[in-house]
């Protein structure tokens, strides 16, 4: 059997969870977790911990929850665990090259793409917006760029129509848990070879901006009906209906015409709203202070139908 890894882990969000428990459940020692600082969340703004560190806590590991890792005490700290390895998934905090240097087979990345296709903060939502076919996960030996590293494994993932931000989440977390492995155990027995990115291929996954979600209905359907998809669960496409949000969660192009912004039809399959071209049909939706409705419920004593919503 191939020797056992001191690991040192480093992720925050949901994304980061599945990898984790990877690893706690293989013969490895996760020695301690590394996690933003706790989040003010709900209405009394309390302080909350985020799921990897609730995850770590179950666990036993001990967890550091450093504002930076460039001061040299939580360097020191870091050093002090004498990880052989270090993994990072949607952590959140820039690795110097000091803490690069510390675990003795250097750091692992997970990223939510095919590299260098979609460097950056948001790679799944910006694939899904681009219209790409397929996308996956990006096993990488972390430099001091931004998702610059050699790359080490790669799983492909097709995106289907329909397909949301969440939904394609969690089969990459899924999916970047179990890479994640392989490549730890093709690395100690020598079987990956480490690949330079092509940078002239790369491009870049800005952040989401709340900005983004307001729908404007001049567009194609095909392109709003992305939108929808990529921005679920957030920020969530919107149009203004009486100057009030109304929110789209669910959505998909159709065939169709009519004028930009037009309710030219609805019913239990769908609110058909006409676009740049074609219709883009919605079939789950939010009014202000209330929870998501499928079509059906929506419709349950209220119509849309005939008005025009704004772009």
């Amino acid at each position: 059997m191939s020797e056992s890894l001191r690991i040192a882990y480093a992720g925050t969000p949901d994304f980061a969870v599945p990898a984790l428990k990877a690893l706690i459940d293989s013969r490895h020692e996760v020695v301690a977790v590394y996690t933003q600082p706790d989040r003010p969340a709900g209405r009394g703004r309390k302080l909350k911990a985020g799921p990897v560190k609730t995850v770590a806590q179950a666990a036993g590991i001990p967890v550091e929850q450093p504002v930076s890792l460039r001061e040299a005490e939580a360097q020191a700290r870091l050093a002090g665990y004498a990880p052989d390895l270090m993994v990072v998934a949607a952590y959140g905090l820039i690795l110097p090259q000091a803490v690069l240097d510390i675990p003795r087979l250097g750091c692992l990345n997970i990223h939510g793409s095919l590299l260098p296709r979609w460097r950056g903060a948001a790679p799944i939502q910006r694939a899904i917006l681009a219209g790409d076919a397929e996308t996956g996960i990006t096993i990488m030996q972390m430099d001091a760029g931004l998702d610059t590293g050699d790359m080490l494994l790669k799983r492909t993932v097709p995106i289907v129509p329909g397909q949301t931000a969440q939904m394609l989440h969690d089969e990459l977390a899924a999916v970047g848990a179990e890479a994640l492995l392989e490549a730890i155990e093709g690395l100690l027995a020598g079987r990956l070879r480490p690949e330079p990115q092509d940078a002239a291929q790369a491009t870049y996954a800005e952040k989401l901006h709340k900005e983004e979600a307001e729908i404007d209905w001049t567009q194609p359907a095909d392109v709003l009906a992305r939108r929808v998809c990529a921005f679920n669960p957030w920020p969530v496409a919107q149009t203004r209906r009486g100057g009030e949000p109304l929110r789209l969660w669910e959505a998909r192009a159709i065939d169709g015409e009519g004028p930009p912004g037009r309710v030219v039809a609805e019913g239990p399959e769908g609110i058909d709203i006409a676009c740049g071209r074609g219709l883009l049909r919605v079939t789950r939706l939010q009014l202000p202070g209330g929870r998501p409705l499928a079509v059906r419920d929506f419709l349950n004593g209220r119509t849309l139908a005939g008005e025009v919503l704004p772009s």
